[in-house]
């Protein structure tokens, strides 16, 4: 599956290595991002409110600054109709708080369309998975966390992992899947109906055998 890479404002290391059928995406200040790894966008979008220099790109797209969605989403829609469903995103977290709220409903809303969006934020990555499962190998280490995103998830299994559920039900209002632990085997997050929100390393999403 091709993949569109987003880079976002927030400082962050592109460490992604693209396909040549992979689109890849500056969102405003993300500009500042790729041309810091040396990496060329094929387009650049925004409004430029935070970033007003020079763009040395030949596809721009400007945006007012009156609108109603950030860059961010803009850059999600532009992929979704040059038709990715596969998005992985930048430095989109951990900086202004409404705009990681804003980028994390984005993720549960674009998920249950069926597009598969991850966020990479430092070392570690947030993605979301919609009345269906998730396998890890045995090689995936260290924390893992688990959140319903839906008002509740329905039917909420999670074995091979430090603690285990057996169709529960899970509430965004309660978040009793924070810091879960990967224990060498293979492990399994299931939800029958809802939608889960998945952080853990980055490099766990090479153990993933699975997500349907």
């Amino acid at each position: 599956m091709n993949i569109c890479y987003i880079a976002c404002a927030l400082d962050a290391e592109l460490d992604f290595i693209r396909d040549e059928k992979d689109l890849v995406i500056g969102a405003d200040r993300g500009y500042l991002n790729l041309k810091r790894c040396q990496i060329e966008p094929d387009v650049v979008i925004g409004d430029f409110d935070s970033y007003k220099g020079e763009v040395l790109c030949e596809n721009i797209l400007k945006l007012p600054t009156v609108k109603d969605e950030t860059d961010c989403e803009a850059a999600i829609k532009y992929a979704i109709e040059k038709g990715y469903k596969h998005i992985i995103i930048y430095g989109a977290i951990g900086g202004a708080l409404d705009h990681t709220i804003a980028n994390i409903a984005h993720l549960r809303g674009y998920t249950e369309k069926g597009i598969r969006v991850e966020y990479i934020d430092g070392e570690n990555v947030l993605f979301a998975i919609n009345s269906s499962k998730i396998d890890f190998s045995s090689s995936a280490n260290g924390r893992i966390s688990i959140f319903s995103a839906s008002e509740k998830s329905i039917g909420v299994n999670i074995k091979g992992l430090y603690y285990e559920l057996s169709n529960a039900t899970l509430y965004n209002s309660i978040p009793l899947g924070v810091s879960n632990e990967f224990v060498s085997k293979k492990s399994t997050v299931s939800v029958e109906k809802g939608t889960l929100y998945i952080y853990t390393s980055k490099k766990n999403c090479k153990n993933i055998l699975t997500n349907s």
